[in-house]
């Protein structure tokens, strides 16, 4: 009952019988993964679940820092990136007041056999592909974050710092009042570290910690999206945005293409592959990277594709996109 299966059963209870289960306890549920997201987009999510986005609002980014280092490591450069609807929000909250008065069984780690009779479709919202087979072709990154309380917070706005090789980045999202989310993600397992000496240099009180990995693989490396009467949505088929590592709204698109097409699953994977193919190319750039086989002459129509989908979508994204700034981080890292 992340954030794809709390919107399907607020959107899907309205005409079916529909059963969640939820693997956390009622009184501990919290969200999973930072809290950013694009304030426009969320709006109209929030809306068709009969819920206000500014009841959940945080804090409205104005620019995000981006520090890199450059090859010899011995010097850091800044990119400053224009936000344009960027924010955080009360994740946990949201996703609790979707899942409100609809059917939820807490504290339980389902197992298919044991439903599997049960319902007409199965839907696997878990993000780890908990109920589908596992894809073979899957790229994990673990990642690790931190709620912070700060007496002062050290930064007042979003902040992250790509590891080299763009193998997972550092981040820093500013929550409500003196809060953060601390955390990073690597193919590496550099995370820690970084993690680390950030909280050294900027101690404070330990909200919470949680830690799992994220797929930053397209849905055309998720396959199977859907086996028999089981489908998948969001992150458990590939929707994570993995130049970004950003989920939210992709996972959102995928579970509304999911309720447009609940009774013919093969459309549904058909549209689900050409919706993201644009995320096929960013993979291409991430993956070179993560390999050591990065070359930019070789990647470079790639990045080009992954510019215009970017730029094209500036508002989904809320920030303003420019080739410079994206080459650069790219070339730095």
């Amino acid at each position: 009952m992340g954030v794809t299966g709390s919107y399907l059963i607020s959107r899907l209870s309205s005409e079916h019988e529909v059963t969640g289960y939820e693997r956390q306890k009622e009184k501990d549920f919290t969200a999973i993964c930072a809290w950013g997201t694009t304030k426009k987009e969320l709006e109209q999510f929030a809306n068709e679940c009969n819920l206000n986005f500014e009841d959940y609002l945080y804090h409205n980014g104005q620019k995000m820092e981006v520090i890199l280092e450059d090859k010899k490591n011995t010097k850091e450069n800044k990119v400053f990136i224009e936000l344009n609807g960027l924010c955080t929000y009360n994740k946990a909250g949201l996703e609790h007041d979707m899942m409100k008065d609809h059917n939820i069984i807490f504290n339980k780690n389902v197992k298919l056999k044991e439903i599997y009779d049960n319902y007409d479709l199965i839907i696997d919202s878990t993000g780890l592909r908990a109920i589908l087979p596992m894809s073979k072709n899957r790229t994990m990154i673990p990642c690790l974050e931190y709620r912070i309380k700060y007496k002062k917070r050290p930064y007042e706005d979003f902040f992250i710092k790509p590891f080299k090789g763009l193998t997972g980045y550092f981040w820093y999202f500013p929550l409500n009042q003196n809060e953060a989310h601390v955390g990073a993600g690597d193919f590496y397992k550099k995370h820690n570290t970084a993690i680390n000496e950030f909280m050294e240099k900027y101690p404070g009180e330990i909200i919470n910690k949680i830690g799992r990995p994220i797929c930053i693989s397209p849905p055309s490396l998720c396959e199977p999206i859907y086996v028999d009467k089981v489908v998948g949505v969001g992150e458990a088929i590939g929707t994570v945005f993995s130049i970004l590592g950003e989920g939210i709204i992709p996972g959102l698109q995928c579970a509304k293409l999911l309720i447009e097409n609940l009774h013919d699953l093969k459309l549904y994977r058909k549209k689900v592959l050409k919706f993201y193919a644009p995320y096929d190319s960013v993979y291409k750039v991430v993956n070179s990277k993560l390999h050591g086989q990065f070359k930019f002459i070789n990647n470079f129509l790639d990045i080009l594709k992954m510019y215009r989908y970017m730029k094209q979508n500036e508002e989904r994204f809320g920030m303003n996109i420019k080739l410079l700034e994206l080459l650069k981080v790219i070339r730095a890292v």
